[in-house]
């Protein structure tokens, strides 16, 4: 078994053959899975918006247990967060659901719906299109994504590797820009939008290792056409030399950006006055093999998702710099964990 996997679930190992749109439904044998959709929408009057709608499993019973007698009994747990940040009203909505799936109301993969919980669903529209739909506390997304280019396959060898060890990673992929458009309401005020979408999958079994406190995750989209995901894993004294990113051409084909490759320094914090974790909502990132020299700035300081069985900060953020001596300027989103307690269900247990 590879080093600190839990018992019956299969581990992320390189070799893995991606196939679209197989890939794009889910992957039952690995303990833990997402489905991540962020984006940054305008109205036609100039209102902006970012958006977050994400589906989790995690497993709870492996593959090859007994046949369950009741339907109660979960072979994994279903949950989904949804938040929209109102960039006008300066306010962040944010929604969690979790459910067992006992009546089908929760799921993952039935015909070209690829998750759902209540109201909230992913469906597949197209070999890389979409449709997204939620509506929760007066607050709605109704939106059609389609990607302008091909998925992007992070890491080595099928495999983005997140600590030492055989198994330490995860089956990783990216559509880095979705054309987007559709509806958005806000307190009964409802918007025809447009914009930009980025969908992450990701799926492994005890990926981050017990010393492996949190990470940093940044989406990028340029206005020259690239676009940038970029992650830090930080320990309690460094950041994890498993750190990278890959950087996505305006073809579509990508670079890989090793931990050597790129200095990340945080340069301003807001601390959240309900879990009271410090979070740096302001960073320079430069990356001298790409000439790219960014700042990158929070939209909005108060993004935090403040929900169990963990608080994260995910919110819509802006960049502006220069590549390669030309201006540059993007949008993007900024994931922090770790910053206001343990990540529940990501860590290998203590060897």
């Amino acid at each position: 078994m590879p080093l600190g996997q839990a018992e019956g679930w299969r581990a992320a190992l390189p070799g893995w053959e991606y196939e679209f749109p197989r890939d794009h439904a889910s992957h039952p044998d690995f303990q833990t899975e997402w489905w991540y959709f962020t984006g940054n929408l305008r109205a036609g009057d100039g209102r902006e918006f970012g958006y977050q709608l994400t589906f989790f499993r995690q497993g709870v019973r492996p593959p090859g247990s007994p046949a369950a007698s009741s339907r109660f009994v979960m072979d994994d747990m279903k949950f989904a967060h949804f938040a929209v940040t109102d960039l006008k009203d300066g306010r962040f909505h944010h929604f969690q659901q979790v459910s067992r799936g006992a009546f089908g109301e929760a799921g993952f993969e039935a015909g070209e719906r690829l998750a759902w919980i209540g109201d909230w669903s992913c469906e597949r529209t197209g070999q890389h299109a979409f449709r997204l739909r939620a509506a929760e506390g007066g607050i709605s997304v109704d939106l059609r994504l389609e990607s302008a280019k091909p998925p992007v396959i992070h890491g080595e060898n099928g495999v983005s590797q997140k600590a030492d060890g055989e198994g330490r990673a995860s089956h990783y992929y990216s559509l880095t820009r979705l054309v987007t458009s559709g509806r958005l309401e806000v307190d009964g005020n409802s918007f025809e939008v447009q914009g930009t979408s980025w969908f992450d999958h990701e799926w492994a079994t005890n990926q981050l290792g017990p010393h492996q406190k949190g990470w940093d995750w940044f989406s990028l989209q340029l206005d020259d056409g690239t676009e940038l995901m970029l992650f830090q894993i930080r320990t309690d004294s460094r950041r994890d030399p498993h750190s990278g990113g890959t950087f996505v051409l305006t073809d579509g084909s990508g670079r890989a950006i090793k931990n050597a490759d790129f200095q990340l320094e945080p340069n301003a914090w807001w601390e959240s006055p309900e879990t009271k974790g410090k979070y740096p909502v302001g960073w320079r990132l430069a990356v001298p093999k790409l000439a790219l020299d960014l700042k990158i700035r929070a939209r909005l300081d108060p993004q935090e998702l403040a929900s169990q069985p963990f608080a994260y900060w995910e919110g819509a953020v802006e960049a502006a710099g220069k590549r390669e001596g030309k201006a540059i300027r993007g949008t993007g989103y900024l994931e922090m964990t770790g910053y206001a307690g343990r990540i529940i269900g990501l860590q290998a247990p203590a060897e």
